[in-house]
C-alpha cells in the first residue's frame, strides 16, 4: 500500500485525512507547540508536550477507518465550560469512576485501561485542577503519557490500540517545552502559538515577517525518531492544509526533519489553503511559497528545492470574494517557481472555504510513483 506522510495541524486536513484512509497508509505529523485551550492547561500543570492536535488527528484517523465506536465517542467528549469548578470536577468524576453508560458497556479490559489513565491524570494534577472545558481524550492521552514515564510515542501507540487505529500519528518533535514566536514586519514580537493564530486585525495587516520555533531551555528542537522513520519510507510527502505560520512552517525548523526531507526522493507536495486567515492576510499562495523557499534555503543555500508539486485551488472570481471573514487565497504564483503547479477545483461544494477531501486525495494518489 502507498505510504503518505501528511504534515498538518489538528483539524484543517480532516476531510483529506478521512478520504485517504483505505487508499494509502497515512502518517499524520502534527505540532507539539499548541499553547491554547485544553492543551495549554495540561502543559502548564504537568510540563507535557501539547496533546490536543495529536488527539484530534487520532480521532480523525479512527473516523476515516470506520472505527468511531464507544472509545472514540468518549475521547471526543468535552467537559462543560460554563459550570463552576466543583461541578466540572463532578462531571469529570462521572467519566473517571466509570459511571458513563458508554464506559459501562465497554469490554472490561478496555474500560479498565481508560479509567486507569484518567486516574493517573487526576493523581498527578490533584483535585483542585480546573477541568472546565477539558477534552476527555486529551486527559486520557496525557494520563497515558504519565503512566508510560512521559514517553508520548508509547502513549500514542497505546491510544491507537484503544481506538483500533491503523494509521500513524506522531508529533514532529518530542520536546515538551517548545515555544513558537513570531516577528511582525514592523518588528513587533508575538509570543506563543495561540496568540499568533489570533492576531488582531491591525497586526494581521502589518503581516508576519518570520516565526521561530525554540525550546525554553534554548536547545535546538529535536525531531521525533518515529517521524524520521516515516519520512524515510514515504512514497509521497504532503504539507497542509492548515495555519501557515503556526501549523506548517515550524516543522521545517527542526533540523533533523529538514535533513531528512532534503534526502527523500518521493514527490513533495504543498496543498494550498482555500482561504486567507489572520496569519496570511493579503498574501497569495505564491507569496507563501516564497516564504517556504526562503526559510528552506536559509540554513543551506545549496539544498535542492523542498517542493516538487503544488495543489492550488481554482479561484473563479476576478474580484475579492469572502467566505465569512476571510477572502479566497489567490493562487497567483511568482516567477522562478520550480515546482509543478496543478490548479484544480479543490473546494468542498457543501462547505465553502474547506477542502473537498476526495478531490485532494485523488490528486495526491495520482502523484505517487
Amino acid at each position: 500500500m502507498r505510504r503518505i506522510v501528511l504534515f498538518s495541524g489538528g483539524s484543517a486536513c480532516r476531510a483529506i485525512n478521512i478520504a485517504l484512509c483505505g487508499k494509502a497508509h497515512l502518517t499524520r505529523v502534527v505540532p507539539a507547540w499548541d499553547s491554547g485551550g485544553s492543551s495549554k492547561v495540561i502543559r502548564e500543570k504537568l510540563g507535557l508536550l501539547a496533546v490536543g492536535d495529536l488527539r484530534q488527528a487520532l480521532m480523525t484517523m479512527a473516523h476515516g477507518e470506520g472505527r468511531a465506536g464507544d472509545v472514540v465517542k468518549i475521547c471526543n467528549a468535552r467537559l462543560s465550560s460554563n459550570l463552576g469548578k466543583d461541578d466540572a470536577l463532578s462531571e469529570f468524576l462521572y467519566y473517571s469512576e466509570g459511571r458513563h453508560p458508554l464506559l459501562e458497556r465497554m469490554e472490561p479490559g478496555l474500560r479498565g485501561a481508560i479509567l486507569n489513565y484518567l486516574k493517573t491524570f487526576v493523581a498527578a494534577v490533584g483535585s483542585d485542577f480546573d477541568f472546565r472545558g477539558g477534552s476527555i481524550g486529551n486527559l486520557i492521552l496525557a494520563g497515558a503519557c504519565l503512566a508510560h514515564n512521559g514517553d508520548i510515542n508509547t502513549a500514542v501507540f497505546v491510544f491507537r490500540k484503544l481506538c483500533s487505529v491503523v494509521g500513524d500519528v506522531w508529533t514532529s518533535s518530542l520536546d515538551s517545552d517548545l515555544v513558537l514566536s513570531a516577528t511582525l514586519k514592523n518588528g513587533k514580537r508575538i509570543e506563543r502559538q495561540d496568540a499568533i493564530t489570533k492576531l488582531d486585525e491591525l497586526d494581521a495587516r502589518v503581516g508576519i515577517a518570520e516565526v521561530r520555533l525554540s525550546t525554553e531551555s534554548g536547545a535546538p528542537p529535536q525531531a521525533n525518531p518515529a517521524t524520521l522513520e516515516a519520512l524515510a519510507s514515504a512514497d509521497l510527502i504532503a504539507f497542509g492544509p492548515g495555519s501557515f505560520y503556526t501549523s506548517l512552517l515550524p516543522h521545517l525548523q527542526i533540523r533533523e526533519i529538514a535533513e531528512s526531507l532534503s534526502q527523500v526522493e518521493c514527490p513533495r507536495v504543498w496543498i494550498g489553503n482555500i482561504l486567507q486567515c489572520r496569519e496570511t492576510t493579503d498574501r497569495t499562495l505564491g507569496d507563501l511559497l516564497d516564504v517556504v523557499s526562503n526559510q528552506w534555503h536559509r540554513e543551506d543555500p545549496s539544498r535542492r528545492p523542498l517542493l516538487t508539486h503544488v495543489l492550488a485551488n481554482r479561484v473563479f472570481f476576478p474580484f475579492e470574494k469572502t467566505v465569512g471573514n476571510f477572502p479566497y487565497l489567490s493562487h497567483a504564483m511568482n516567477e522562478g517557481d520550480q515546482c509543478t503547479v496543478t490548479t484544480g477545483e479543490y473546494e468542498d461544494a457543501w462547505n465553502r472555504g474547506q477542502h473537498d477531501g476526495e478531490a485532494v486525495a485523488r490528486a495526491l494518489i495520482e502523484l505517487v510513483p
